[in-house]
C-alpha cells in the first residue's frame, strides 16, 4: 500500500509518522510518501491533505497541478482524508468568502466551512470527540474550522463538538476539523487505511 501525504505546507511529517504507525498496528506493508507533484499521487492508494494554511496550500496545489489531479483521483474513488486546512480545501464553499477561493478549493464535499471558527492560535485546545465508526478520539483543535452547512444528503455527519459539526464522511472522502496526527492515538489513520484497503 502507498499513501501520499500532500506536502506543500503544514503538518506533513506528523501525518507521515502517524500513518506509518497505523500501518504497523494493522500489520500492513506499505510506504507513506511526502508528495509534492501530481505524478507522485497517481499510483497511491490514498491521499492525506494535512492541516496548515489553507490559502497557501490551495494556491500551491493549483500552481503545481496537484489540484486537478486530486479532484480527478477522488472522483475515481481514491480515498482522501482532510484534516483542519485539508477539510477547508475539500469544501465547496467558505463562509464570508469574497469569491476568491473557488479556484483554490477542491470542491469535493458539498459543505460550507467557517475557517478559524474556534478562534486564533492562542485559542487552541484539546478535547475528546466521538467519531462515528471510529470511537472516542483526542481532538486537537488549532485555528480549527467548523462545518456550518451540509448541502448534500449523501454526506454523513460523523463528529460534533458542542453541537457544531467537526467531521463528515461521504464514500471515499473523510474530513475532520481537528488534528489526529498530533496525538499518540492512530485510530483515525487506521480507519482511513481500512478505507484504502477496501478500495485497493
Amino acid at each position: 500500500m502507498k499513501i501520499a501525504v500532500v506536502g506543500l505546507q503544514g503538518a506533513v511529517s506528523e501525518h507521515i509518522e502517524a500513518t506509518k504507525k497505523a500501518m504497523e498496528n494493522l500489520g500492513i506493508e506499505g510506504t507513506v510518501i511526502w508528495a509534492r507533484t501530481s505524478e507522485e499521487l497517481k499510483d497511491a492508494d490514498g491521499i492525506i491533505l494535512p492541516g496548515g494554511e489553507s490559502t497557501t496550500i490551495g494556491k500551491l496545489a493549483l500552481e503545481k497541478g496537484l489540484r486537478s489531479e486530486i479532484i480527478k483521483l477522488a472522483k475515481k474513488g481514491m480515498p482522501v482524508l482532510g484534516t483542519c486546512a485539508g477539510l477547508v480545501l475539500m469544501a465547496k464553499a467558505l463562509k464570508n468568502d469574497k469569491g476568491n477561493s473557488s479556484k483554490r478549493l477542491l470542491g469535493l464535499l458539498g459543505i460550507m466551512v467557517n475557517r478559524n471558527a474556534f478562534g486564533t492560535q492562542v485559542d487552541s485546545f484539546e478535547e475528546e470527540v466521538e467519531v462515528k465508526g471510529i470511537g472516542r478520539v483526542n481532538g486537537i483543535f488549532i485555528r480549527a474550522p467548523v462545518i456550518e452547512k451540509v448541502n448534500d444528503p449523501k454526506i454523513k455527519v460523523i463528529a460534533k463538538l458542542g453541537g457544531r459539526i467537526v467531521g463528515v464522511e461521504k464514500g471515499n472522502l473523510i474530513a475532520l476539523s481537528f488534528h489526529p496526527e498530533l496525538t499518540e492515538d492512530t485510530s483515525v489513520h487506521e480507519y482511513f487505511l481500512g478505507m484504502c484497503k477496501a478500495k485497493a
